[in-house]
């Protein structure tokens, strides 16, 4: 698969996987989180919303490989 074709289909899965991360988490929250005290939601918010970025490096380090030669 060409470089360019994995940066396409990179770029995608990120919006996706942004998507799903972002519908998983106000699921969670509005479930079971929105009557919590504040100190509550701090650790929560900071969790939700750095955790999409594991799944998008690994993402763009495969998206980055060089073509094979």
């Amino acid at each position: 698969m060409s470089q360019s074709i994995r940066k396409l289909l990179g770029i995608v899965l990120i919006l996706v996987s942004i998507a799903v991360w972002l519908g998983l988490g106000t699921w969670v929250y509005l479930g079971l989180l929105q009557e919590m005290p504040w100190w509550v939601h701090i650790p929560y918010f900071c969790v939700a919303g750095l955790g999409w970025l594991y799944p998008a490096m690994v993402l763009i380090r495969w998206m980055a490989k060089p073509d094979k030669a």
